[in-house]
């Protein structure tokens, strides 16, 4: 159980941070070869470090849009500033303020001009900040129009974001068209009709009603964060003498630890209460699908040992033996698209450059819960190093 000590700690972490770093969950952190670099494009601010297997956040520089939350394919990364839980309650109670159909979501600076009733719609500091598990979350719920108002991107001096919207806004579309939903998420210049305040002096004292609202709602969060903080502690995290494979948490087979893609799960949740697909398959950026050229493997497994979220792994489950009952002498590999997030880190860690990964992924599959089988053959003995020498 957490004492206040743990509190209090995790409290000053996340004091004036709006992204917290779980460097343990980045794929460069555990291997220093990977070329995901996806948070350090997103940052407008160059606030993002990655170097020797270190990945670090300068929250001088950082502004809090929140887009490498966003794109960060393990969640190494997490909003602070909504966190994903207060960001959802607030689309959801959009969604059944505007009447169970409609859904609002606006960025801080066109909320700060008081255009709207702000307990109709969600705000964040930066639509960068908006992700597909929250807009399909919401089409599941009901919603047929998802509005992103963010009416002066175009002049925001963070606008170099907007690119990075744009891809969200497409992806959750592709999502929704794929289970055949009729919802639309769409970005908007002004906000719909029917959301003005009726009296604008009903703002006057709200900000002072919002600041005891997120001290109460921030002591939770930092609550809810302390047991992360304890088991960071107790692995001894903070050592400088810990070697890296200690601070990961390596097992004794040397796999890493892995972890669950909990934004990526609720994805895939929503899309099943939508109902079944209507298209065979789907490209997207959520998702992957791994091939390996097995003419090539070695079976050294290093692409099950890095990777982070186990869509990759050895299999327990032997070939079946040889027609005159030798043992066959290969072994399978495990994979799940839906567990896969495009991390690339299976390509890296490949020391015979046998894997690639694709985007464009089966729907059965996605929604299937059995793994596919990937057979990987016996590697042929190599010869001996005196073996060419003549005698």
């Amino acid at each position: 159980m957490p004492n206040i000590a743990d509190i209090i700690e995790v409290a000053e972490e996340l004091e004036d941070k709006p992204v917290l770093a779980m460097p343990r969950r980045c794929v460069v952190v555990r291997n220093r070869n990977a070329s995901c670099r996806k948070c350090m494009d997103a940052c407008l601010a160059d606030a993002i470090s990655i170097h020797n297997n270190v990945m670090a956040v300068d929250y001088r520089r950082c502004v809090g849009c929140g887009a490498c939350t966003t794109v960060c394919p393990t969640e190494a990364l997490v909003s602070i500033s909504p966190m994903d839980e207060q960001f959802a309650q607030a689309a959801a109670s959009s969604l059944e303020q505007l009447g169970g159909t409609r859904a609002v979501i606006a960025c801080a600076r066109i909320a700060s001009k008081g255009l709207a009733d702000p307990h109709k719609y969600a705000e964040v500091p930066c639509m960068a900040r908006v992700d597909e598990s929250v807009l399909v979350e919401l089409a599941a719920a009901g919603a047929d129009d998802v509005v992103l108002v963010d009416g002066v991107c175009k002049t925001c001096k963070y606008r170099a974001t907007s690119a990075g919207v744009d891809e969200t806004v497409a992806s959750a579309n592709s999502l929704l068209e794929m289970q055949g939903a009729p919802a639309v998420v769409r970005r908007a210049s002004e906000f719909p009709e029917g959301m003005a305040l009726a009296n604008p002096n009903s703002l006057l004292g709200e900000s002072r009603r919002g600041f005891f609202t997120s001290g109460a709602s921030w002591t939770a969060n930092a609550a809810g964060k302390t047991a992360d903080m304890v088991i960071r502690k107790n692995l001894g995290m903070g050592k400088k003498q810990q070697t890296l494979r200690e601070q990961l948490g390596a097992g004794d087979s040397g796999t890493l630890p892995q972890f669950e893609e909990r934004r990526r799960t609720q994805v895939l949740d929503a899309l099943d209460r939508l109902g079944q697909p209507v298209q065979p398959d789907i490209k997207t950026r959520l998702f992957g699908n791994v091939s390996i050229d097995i003419s090539k493997c070695n079976t050294c497994g290093m692409c099950a040992v890095f990777c982070p979220t186990g869509a990759l792994k050895k299999s327990d489950i032997k070939p079946s033996p040889n027609a005159d009952g030798t043992p066959d002498g290969g072994s399978f590999l495990e994979f799940s698209c839906a567990e896969c997030v495009q991390c690339g880190l299976c390509v890296d860690a490949c020391m015979k450059k046998c894997i690639t990964v694709s985007p464009v992924v089966s729907t059965a599959e996605l929604f299937d819960f059995e793994p596919r089988f990937v057979y990987l053959p016996k590697p042929q003995a190599r010869p001996g190093i005196l073996s060419g020498i003549r005698r």
